[in-house]
């Protein structure tokens, strides 16, 4: 063999080798694929088989409301071979929601079994009918966990609206008025929330009538928005029992915030003086009364005479 056929050999074998390890990562590939949408088509079976379920048992629940005597063959027996066969393969999916699905099958199916014995010896339902509705709203909000969340348990959720919730079941057809006497949506809410799903918004604990008639204690808390209550203004004392100083306040505040000195107030202590001695103040000018020109008073020997020509 020569040199050139050598290498003519190893590059067809590297090829064909290239092409092969291609063909099994595809093959590979396509079982992974299939296995998954296998998984996914059996996961939502259970959904599609509960439902089902489900729809037939209110309906049949619903037929007993109405009628009362009918006979226990309206009610069927409750299969599904869907769940079984998930149980029975080893799929990866999450086994406590499954198994919350098995569990609300028996619960459903030990219902239906009273349900039917009573019917049977000709007895009013009852208390055995309203137990079959509990275990339908059961079931109900268990499919809603498994449809919605893939079996989650309710503090792995987090928070969902309600109208989420009632938008779920109108879109799968559970009618609000199925159960005579019941809003089944309401219900449904409420066995979620009190499974711990917490839903928004919360329910009223007051009617408005109840909320805006509630007295608010401000004296309870003096930090609180309501607590701070206006104080009332104190009774202002009568100006005969304040003494002088009664109407200092009232008096108008200067340029800097000094309280100015009412005239009364500065005249006071010359009009004292002038009736102890019996003559003028000095300063009568400056009192604001008007001095005329022979009542001036004679300078002094120590006035100063001033030439008012040596200020032109």
């Amino acid at each position: 063999m020569s040199e050139a056929e050598f290498y003519t050999f190893f590059t067809g074998g590297l090829g064909l080798l290239v092409a092969l390890m291609t063909l099994v990562a595809w093959h590979l590939w396509r079982m992974r694929e299939d296995a998954r949408a296998g998984r996914v088509s059996a996961l939502g079976g259970i959904s599609h088989e509960m439902r089902i379920n489900l729809h037939r048992m209110v309906s049949e629940l619903s037929q007993v409301a109405a009628n009362p005597a009918v006979g226990p063959d309206v009610l069927l027996p409750i299969r599904h071979p869907q769940l079984d066969g998930v149980n029975s393969a080893m799929i990866n999916a999450n086994r406590n929601g499954i198994a919350v699905i098995g569990v609300t099958y028996q619960e459903l199916e030990a219902r239906k079994l009273s349900l039917r014995a009573q019917l049977a010896q000709g007895n009013a339902p009852g208390a055995v009918l309203d137990d079959a509705m509990d275990a339908a709203i059961n079931g109900i909000a268990a499919l809603y966990f498994w449809d919605v969340h893939n079996g989650a348990l309710p503090n792995e959720i987090g928070r969902v609206r309600s109208w989420d919730v009632r938008d779920w079941m109108k879109t799968h057809g559970f009618k609000a008025d199925a159960f005579t006497g019941m809003h089944l949506r309401d219900e449904v809410v409420e066995r979620l929330r009190m499974y711990g799903l917490e839903l928004t918004p919360k329910p009223l604990t007051h009617t408005a009538w109840e909320y805006y008639n509630m007295h608010y204690d401000r004296q309870a808390d003096a930090h609180g928005p309501l607590g701070r209550r206006r104080q009332a203004p104190a009774d202002e004392p009568d100006e005969g029992e304040g003494g002088d100083g009664a109407g200092a306040d009232d008096a108008p505040r200067g340029l800097f915030g000094f309280r100015k000195k009412p005239a009364e107030a500065a005249y006071a202590s010359e009009d004292i003086a002038e009736t102890e001695t019996g003559t003028p103040p000095a300063s009568g000018v400056l009192t604001g009364e008007l001095v005329e020109n022979g009542d001036q008073p004679e300078p002094g020997p120590d006035a100063v005479s001033v030439d008012t020509k040596t200020f032109v």
